[in-house]
Formats: structure tokens, sequence, C-alpha cells
């Protein structure tokens, strides 16, 4: 597996020099979601370090897709254009097929065209993208920074910590010159997976949400395959097979390297040899080769406290969710995000002392959202019906097909590839986001859409074009951002006061363009380094409504509610 190889050589350059003495935030596990913790920290000017006890190596890549609100953080990072530039096919489907084999009947197709044929999205500048875990980790590495003095340092192994009031001393073993050091920072930050070591350490529990499920994943290469399909080749093959072949097929890189997951534990069938496995799911003849074969279990798991002391969870280690919608990483991601800003608040000394404690009130009931939603969908599969007759070249056969194909749409199959609200259209409720102003400037709010993205506090801001390339969005981080639709009735001047006097970090934008004041809905709106709204209304101070003092001791966790 080439991509593999070439991944562990470029990431172990990035872990070249000796661990220091001290730093801000030293951060557990180098997956995407670890790094992307580093990327933040990078934007916001913290002093941080990244250990990973791997070489860098993904000889199975886990992460295959990019979920649109992760790609507008990656947006943010500067990353986007080199993740959708990774390396997968311009030309390739993007379409979820239910077939009886691959090659075989199909039953039913979700289509979606190809990344520059499908349609264009409306709530985000920046639509799902296709990059494997092989091709994104050393891209995140890379952006790093690979040098001597670079933060991220492979092989090394964090052995144990001590936290105190004020500090955590941790102890790190350099597997590769078989030493030990100790490493002093401020905070530290488990990125370590399912399995999370510092998770157990500070004896934090993640009971099962449901029963854990056992499946197998085969990672071969069918270089043929697609040629052979021609047009009704697809993104995702669901197989409609059996007990154990119920599970999908996917293309990982459009390039010949596919993956085959199977569900075990129904029938003796799931223990068959991984080639029989791939012959019996697979209906046309064609070379293939088994690169990986492995077992692993399908938790539902969100940890009870995401936070104890100075030791904070991230990613797998804070909660792990079925693949079924493509929400674990992403939403790695973007708690990656949030927790970022709440750190380097905490290291500059502006947040107040309920900051640090909103990462757990905002994200952890996030988490909970995605893994039911993402059991539904696991349930569908698991649950379906398959009837023998699917695979009859009969009358009889293509009936129970086409009754099968409006079932799949009936109950709501597609969903798990279009589900926007949970990808970015939640919204946090904790102490740092303002209750709804009930002035609301001169928009009415009441007829305000909840059931997609919208600038209600608590929820992403929404996305509208400024000019051809530029979206509101890349207006936000690091600091706050005050947006201002109506600067001669609504003054900006009292809110960026206050943050002035208190140090928090603000830039101000006038925008008089009317689409995006409708699409945004008060002249007022004071939005999160993470692009989350802190508050919006007529003015500060208007009757019934919060204070500029108020506004932003509360978005900076210095409230009095």
């Amino acid at each position: 597996m080439k991509e593999a190889t070439a991944c562990g050589a470029q990431l172990q350059k990035a872990g070249s020099r000796g661990l220091p003495a001290e730093t801000e935030v030293l951060i557990v596990g180098a997956g995407p979601v670890g790094l992307a913790l580093a990327l933040e920290l990078r934007l916001q000017g913290v002093d941080f370090v990244l250990i990973d006890s791997g070489d860098g190596s993904i000889p199975h890549p886990k992460v295959n897709a990019v979920g649109p609100r992760a790609m507008e953080h990656f947006r943010r990072w500067g990353l986007a254009d080199q993740i959708r530039g990774a390396g997968w096919p311009a030309d390739h489907s993007l379409d979820t097929a239910w077939v009886t084999r691959v090659g075989g009947h199909e039953v039913h197709r979700l289509r979606v065209g190809t990344t520059t044929t499908r349609a264009p999205f409306r709530h985000t500048p920046e639509p799902e993208a296709i990059c494997p875990q092989h091709w994104l980790t050393p891209l995140l590495a890379d952006a790093l920074g690979h040098h001597p003095d670079g933060p991220l340092l492979l092989r090394h192994r964090l052995e144990g910590f001590q936290q105190t009031d004020d500090s955590v001393t941790a102890k790190v073993n350099d597997l590769t010159h078989h030493t030990t050091a100790t490493l002093r920072a401020r905070y530290l930050v488990a990125a370590d997976g399912a399995d999370s070591a510092v998770r157990a350490a500070v004896d934090t529990t993640a009971p099962a949400r449901y029963p854990t499920q056992v499946l197998r994943n085969i990672l071969f290469e069918a270089p043929d395959l697609r040629a052979l399909l021609g047009e009704q080749h697809a993104l995702f093959y669901y197989l409609l097979l059996s007990d154990a072949l119920r599970f999908p097929l996917r293309a990982v890189d459009g390039q010949g390297m596919f993956r085959l997951s199977i569900r075990c534990g129904g029938t003796p069938e799931a223990a068959q040899p991984a080639m029989a496995l791939l012959r019996r799911a697979i209906a046309v003849p064609t070379p293939l080769r088994v690169l990986s074969d492995q077992h692993w279990r399908l938790t539902h798991r969100v940890a009870t406290e995401f936070r104890h002391g100075r030791v904070l969870l991230l990613g797998d280690a804070a909660h792990t969710l079925p693949p079924s919608g493509g929400f674990g990483a992403n939403a790695g991601i973007a708690a990656a995000a949030n927790l970022g800003w709440k750190l380097a608040a905490e290291l500059a000394g502006w947040a107040g002392p309920a900051l640090l404690d909103t990462y757990q009130a905002e994200r952890r009931p996030v988490a909970v959202e995605a893994l039911d939603e993402a059991h539904r969908n696991l349930r569908r599969t698991i649950d379906r019906v398959l009837p023998a007759e699917l695979h009859e070249d009969s009358p009889v056969g293509a009936a129970v097909r086409a009754d099968l194909a409006a079932r799949l749409e009936e109950e709501g199959a597609r969903r798990e590839f279009d589900a926007p609200m949970i990808h970015m259209g939640y919204r946090y409720a904790s102490r740092i986001v303002l209750p709804e102003d009930p002035t609301g400037g001169a928009t009415t709010l009441a007829d305000e859409p909840v059931d997609r993205p919208n600038s209600r506090p608590g929820s992403r801001a929404p996305h509208a074009w400024l000019s051809p390339g530029c979206s509101t969005l890349d207006l936000f981080g690091p600091g706050f951002r005050l947006l201002s639709f109506d600067p001669q009735t609504a003054d900006p001047g009292p809110l960026e006061r206050a943050c002035r006097a208190r140090g928090v970090p603000l830039a101000v934008t006038v925008c008089r363009d009317p689409a995006v004041a409708g699409c945004y809905r008060a002249p007022l709106l004071l939005v999160r380094p993470d692009g989350h709204v802190a508050w919006r209304g007529g003015w500060p101070g208007a009757p019934g409504g919060a204070g500029a003092e108020e506004v932003v001791d509360t978005a900076r966790g210095a409230g009095r509610w």
C-alpha cells in the first residue's frame, strides 16, 4: 500500500525535534481531530506540543469524507483547497446505490453527480469533500510545518501525568531513542481515541448508549472495477445480499481502492476468507487484491465528563459514534474549533471563570444528537428485510426490487447522506450564549426558519456571499467579529469599547448588503471565534435587552447568569 508508506515517511519528518520542557497545551493523539486542534491553536497563537505513539503510517484509513462544517473550519485554517485537491477524481460519481451485488441488480440510487456536476450548496461555501485518512492526515501534519522546531512528535508515548491547580506534568517516552522526559503544560487535551488511556487515567466513564456491533472491514484494490461498471459506478454500494453483507462497499480514493464492511455475529458467512466475501459481494469478474482485513467494534459512547481539571477530552476520547452518516470525525473537528479558542482565551487572560466549562456544556449535547441520528441510520440498514426474490431474474424479482426501492425512499434512507442540520444546524445553549434580544431590531424574528441554518444566538452564523469567493464565514476567527448592518441606528461603539476594556479581541464589519442583512435578521450580531452567534439584537442596552458590558462579559464566560 504505497500511500500508507509515503504517509509514514512524511509524518516522521515532522517529529524530529526533542521534547521541550514546557508548553501551553499538550495534545495527545495526532489523528485528524488532534491535528485539527493543533491548527486552531496555531491560528490563535498558542504554543503547543502534539505527540503520538505511532509512526504516522495509515495502513487502514478510517476517515473518508470531510463533512461541510469540518470543511468550513479547514477553510478558516487555510486548507480547504488542498483537501479538495488531494486526489479524488473530479469525474467520479458521488452517488449511493443499493444493489443485490456490485454489478448485479441495482434497486435504488440517490443521484448526486460528481464534485463538478453536483447541485450547488445553499448553506455553505464548502460542501463535503472526499479525502481518505491516508491523504488527510499527512496533509494536516504538513500544514503544521516540517522543520526541526515543528510541534508534532511521532513515536512519543504518554506514560503518565499529574495535574495541579495551575499545570499538568506529563511523562513522555521517546520510543525511537528509548528515553523518557517530562513536559509541563498548562493544559492537556486527550485526542487518543476510543480506548483513551487519558480518559481512563482521570476515571471518566463512557457508557454504551446502544448495543455494540462487531464489524469486519476488508480494504482491497480492484483497479478495473470502475471501468467495468461504467455509468453504474458509485461512491457507496449498499449490499442487499445477506445478514452479513448488508453494509456498504465503498470507493475509498476513487482510484481503485475500496472497502467492504461485513456484519459479524449473525451467520457463519461473516467468518469466510476475505477473497471469498469479495467475490460474493462483486458480481463482475475482476482482479482483486486484499490490502488489510480487520475486525472492529462499533460502539455508541459519550463520556460522562469532557473536562477533569486541566485535562480535556476530544474526538473519540470524548465520544464514539457509528459511521452511519459520517458524523464522527466531523463532530470531533468542530469540537476542536470550539475548544481551541476557549483555551486561547484562558491562556491570554481574558476568559471569564465559566468559559472553559462551556466546552462540555456545548459539545456534549451535539455529540449525543449526532450519535442518536447515526444509530437511527444504522438500524435502518440492520433491520431491513431482504426477500430472497430480490435476486431473481424474473417479473417477481423485478416487482420485489421495485417495492424495496419505494420503501427505501419512504423510510428516509437519503437522510443518512443529506443531514445539514446535524452537520451545521445545531444550536449551542450555554452560559456564554445570550438569550434572544426581545427588541430584535427592525426584523421580525417569529417567522425565522428553525429547520435550516439561521442566526439565532448559539447557532452557527449563516453563510452568505459578500463578493465572489468571499463568504461571511471568512470573517470569523481568531477573535470575535461584530457585524453591523445599520450603524446609524445601532451603534457598534459600546460593544467595541467594552471588548477593548476587557482585552477581548474584536473586529468590526459594516455590511450594507440587504441580502446579507436579511440572512442575519438583526442590526448587530456578535460572532464568536468558532463562527457561532453569541448575541444579536437591535442595539446594546435596548429596552429589555442586555447592555454592552453584559453582552461581552457573558460571551467571555464572566456573566452573572
